[in-house]
Parts: C-alpha cells; structure tokens; sequence
C-alpha cells in the first residue's frame, strides 16, 4: 500500500484512499453485522416475553386446613381450593408441588421453588362462618416469596398464586351464594356485609418466604458475583494469552505510540499453553481475593460462607481461565471470539438468574443445561442464600467446574500436542540486527 516518493522513501498511505476500496469493508463489516445481529436475537430473546414462554415454574402449594368437610361435601374447602387452583393452572406453565407445612420451609430453603402457596389451618371454619353471617372478615391464604432466587422469578411466583387464588375465590363465592337464599328466613339473617364478603370470599397475604440480607442486591448479588468470577476468568485468561504471546516474542506490543516486538523464544505450543495455564492458575488466586475484597470488604455485600465462596469463585474463574487458553490455543487468532461466544454470549441469556429459565424458549433452557453461567450461579446461589446446601445447586456446582477444568485440559493439549507433532510451529525466524 505503499509508493516510492522522488527521493526513494516509500510514500505513506491516505486514510481517505484506502477508504475507497471495497474489499477493505467487505469483511469487517460482514463479520461485525453479523455479530451484531446475533447478539441481539439472543440478548432480546431471552427476555423480552417471560410470561409468554413460562414452562412449569415450581410453586409450593400446601394445604394446612384441618377442617371437617361442610355438610353435604367429600372434602374440607382447603382441599377443594387446592384442587380448584391446579385445575385451574394450565400444566404447561406452573409446577405446583403438594408439600406440608415442614416440606414447603424446606422447598424454600434450598431454592427449589420460587414461591409458595399456603392455606390455613381453620380455613373450613373461617369460610363457614361467613356463609352463617358470623363473620366480618375473609379468610386468608398467604404468599411466601423467595427472594433468594430473584426478584423477577420471586415476584411471578407471588404474581401466578395471587391470580390463582383471585379466580379460585371467585368461582368459590358464587358457590357460596348460591346457597343463601335470597329473602331471610326464620333464624339468623345474612346482613349485606357478609354477602359483599362472599362475592370474593379469600384475601390474600404476602410474605417473605425464605428471607436474605439487606446488601444483596434484591436476590441479584449472586449473579452479579458470577458475573466477576466469569469475567475474570475470561478476561484475564485473554491477558495472560496476549501477554505471555508478546513476551516470547509471538505478537507486537503497542501501548501508545511505543510499538515493540521481542526476539521470538523458541518454544513449542505444547510448552507455550502449560505456560499460560501456569499462570492463569497463580493469577487467578490474586483476582479471585480482590474481588472478595471489593464486594464484601468494601461495598458490604451480604456473604456468609465467605471460605468456601472465596474456593467456590477461584475454581469458577480458574475454569473458565483454563477454557479461554485451551480455545485460543485452539483456534489462534478467532480464539478470543469463539470463547466470548462460549463464555459470554451464549451463558449470560441462558444463565437463569436474571429471568428463570422456565421463563426463556427452550433454546436457552437447552443452552443451560450444560453453559457454565448457569452452574455457576447456581453454586454461588446456594453459598449466599441457601446455608451452602448441596441440593440447593452447589454440588452440581462443583461437579461442573470439574467437568469444564477436566475438559479445558484436555481439549487444549491435544490440539497443540497434534499441531507439534504435525510441524506447525508458531516461530518465524527474526532478523538479529
């Protein structure tokens, strides 16, 4: 791109000249249009239709009413009301778990459902006393929330058994009615308040199921705290590529108006990803504590099992660290696109802690079975707001990490052990004046 000038010194090129050849654009711009375009399909995607795309979001129905069955009827209203709620809830779109009272503290505790459904204990005698004009109030179901899993997925749980109940009560008022008649008769007469009561017969309660600290982001902070882990891992295995690459001499450093290229170390890929896994693996311990220290040291953010978090984190950024050198090891210069496609583009949308997955299509509750994010977070999760239970996502957890490290490995080694064999070295031989 360069002329001879009249002296002999070649003759710098024009910004505005070069400009005007097409194949300069052509594939730039293809590349960013379609990255572009894909991004936003699985960014908007994933949440732009929550409710539309629900899939069998578990609840937690519990019926305490120990009431006798009214006169006349098999079963006690508690049951009936159940019954009428998961009738009424299209299969496809909520999974109602019957659990008692001792079972539903449990399901909530270790984050296995987004909310809860609880009837009270006398709720056949509070029912039957309206229809005998001895009550002036409505029986109360309540809502337990949990925010631990998400203020979004909490607030649909609450949102779901709300309206559940809403059209239960409803259906259950005319019932009511229809067996008070209309005109008093001998006896105790149905003022006009109790017939107002029983048009919408159930009031509901909402209440903080499984309750988390005030410094945790309204449920948020575990993913936000994965997000660092992932992002620390990624970028600074990208760091660690480029930089070991320009310290042996395999790319240019440039920082300003210093560009620099060092003797090239003759060093197979082989030696040259161990190097960089080394690295990552040392690296790792020092942004895993700053993070710590960050988030909880400085910002306060609620974390208790902070050893076990602090492991947890490390293990996170140090697979996905060792991913991001096997992939670049792989795949060379698209190597940082492919593992921002792994490790980013595809894990945040199909992750589940922003959106819950039964809420996304079913590309990205695909996608989270196996996407890193979404163990990740779940892990994570479990440390902060569910007693580091197991069975709350922290053993599928680790299992994950290990999975990942495992296959980070082998992947990696492989490929520059196959390119060795094959003669395909990195190193071009440099001038030495």
């Amino acid at each position: 791109m360069t002329t001879e000038g009249s002296q002999g010194a070649p003759r710098q090129a024009r910004a505005l000249a070069l400009a005007r050849h097409p194949k300069l654009w052509l594939f730039p711009s293809i590349l960013c249009g379609l990255l572009a375009l894909v991004l936003s399909l699985l960014y908007m995607g994933g949440i732009v239709n929550p409710t539309g795309h629900l899939h069998r979001l578990p609840i937690a129905l519990v019926n305490a009413d120990q009431g006798a069955p009214p006169p006349g009827q098999p079963a006690n209203l508690g049951t009936q009301l159940t019954k009428a709620i998961v009738a009424g809830t299209p299969d496809s779109t909520v999974d109602w778990k019957q659990v008692d009272e001792a079972g539903v503290r449990d399901q909530l505790s270790s984050g296995k459902v987004y909310g809860a459904l609880v009837v009270p204990r006398g709720f056949t005698a509070t029912v039957t006393a309206l229809v005998t004009g001895g009550a002036t109030e409505r029986p109360t179901v309540t809502v337990l929330t949990n925010p631990g899993l998400g203020s979004l997925g909490s607030s649909m749980a609450a949102q779901i058994a709300q309206n559940a109940v809403h059209q239960a009560s409803q259906a259950a008022g005319r019932e009511l009615l229809a067996t008070v008649p209309a005109t008093p008769t001998p006896g105790p007469d149905l003022g006009a308040t109790a017939r107002l009561l029983l048009t919408d017969p159930i009031a509901v309660a909402t209440q903080v199921g499984h309750p988390i600290g005030s410094h945790s982001g309204l449920g948020l902070s575990a993913f936000y705290f994965t997000l660092l882990a992932v992002l620390t891992g990624f970028i600074g295995g990208n760091i660690i590529h480029n930089g070991v690459d320009g310290a042996l001499g395999y790319s240019d450093s440039e920082i300003g108006p210093w560009h620099t290229r060092r003797p090239t170390v003759p060093i197979n890929r082989t030696q040259t990803l161990l190097l960089k896994m080394i690295m990552t693996a040392g690296i790792m311990l020092l942004t895993t504590a700053l993070v710590m220290l960050g988030t909880v040291g400085v910002l306060g953010m609620d974390a208790p099992h902070q050893a076990m978090l602090w492991l947890f984190a490390y293990c996170a950024s140090l697979a996905v660290g060792l991913g991001v050198q096997a992939i670049n090891a792989a795949f060379g210069g698209i190597g940082q696109l492919v593992s921002m496609f792994v490790f980013i583009a595809l894990a945040l949308p199909s992750s589940g802690a922003t959106v819950p997955l039964q809420a996304v299509p079913d590309f990205y509750r695909f996608l989270g079975s196996f996407e890193p994010m979404r163990q990740l977070s779940d892990g994570i999760r479990a440390i902060l707001f569910f007693d580091a239970r197991g069975d709350a996502g922290l053993t599928r957890g680790w299992i994950m990490i290990a999975v990942g490290t495992v296959l980070a490995v082998a992947f990696g080694f492989a490929m520059t052990r196959y390119y060795d064999r094959k003669g395909l070295h990195r190193w071009t031989p440099q001038p030495t004046d």
